[in-house]
């Protein structure tokens, strides 16, 4: 999928998602405009995605992000950053019980538990238990797009079928 596949994402659904550091990063690093994270972040300006936070996650933004072998601009930070603020969620950690490889990244996983039908989208699928909300970005893409042009191959497993609410709670 190309960013010329989409849509002008004058879109009607907004599709809530908690968006895990290592995506952020990678989006940035990324030398390929179509990537799944490139075109993932695209869909945080483009209003097609309504993020999910909390003070511990804007924290974990702002210390990575700003991490000088990254080398981001502060501008390109700031942006995302108050796109996320301004267009996003805040909403607070549901305690899950769960102990995760990084513990760190147990704050992303508790708060994407807090909103039925929430994506927790991560480039690190193996540092989460495997629930059909933990997506990868690529499998994000494909699951708007498959919600803007209908048909099309979601995931091969049930992974991804449009949030918990199809499953009920877990």
């Amino acid at each position: 999928m190309k960013k010329s596949d989409l849509p002008d994402w004058d879109y009607k659904m907004k599709f809530l998602t908690i968006i895990d550091t290592n995506v952020i990063v990678s989006a940035f690093l990324s030398r390929h405009n179509d990537s799944a994270t490139v075109l993932f972040l695209d869909c945080l300006f483009k209003g097609t995605i309504t993020p999910i936070y909390n003070d511990e996650i804007l924290n974990e933004y702002s210390t990575v992000l700003t991490r000088s072998k990254f080398k981001i601009a502060k501008e390109k930070i700031d942006a995302v950053l108050t796109e996320i603020k301004t267009k996003g969620i805040h909403s607070e950690r549901v305690n899950s019980g769960e102990t995760l490889p990084d513990a760190k990244d147990l704050v992303f996983y508790e708060v994407a538990l807090s909103k039925e039908d929430s994506f927790l989208v991560t480039g690190n699928l193996k540092h989460f238990p495997k629930k059909p909300f933990v997506v990868s970005p690529a499998e994000m893409m494909e699951i708007i797009h498959a919600a803007m042009f209908g048909g099309g191959k979601i995931l091969s497993e049930t992974r991804a079928i449009y949030g918990r609410g199809v499953y009920g709670n877990w």
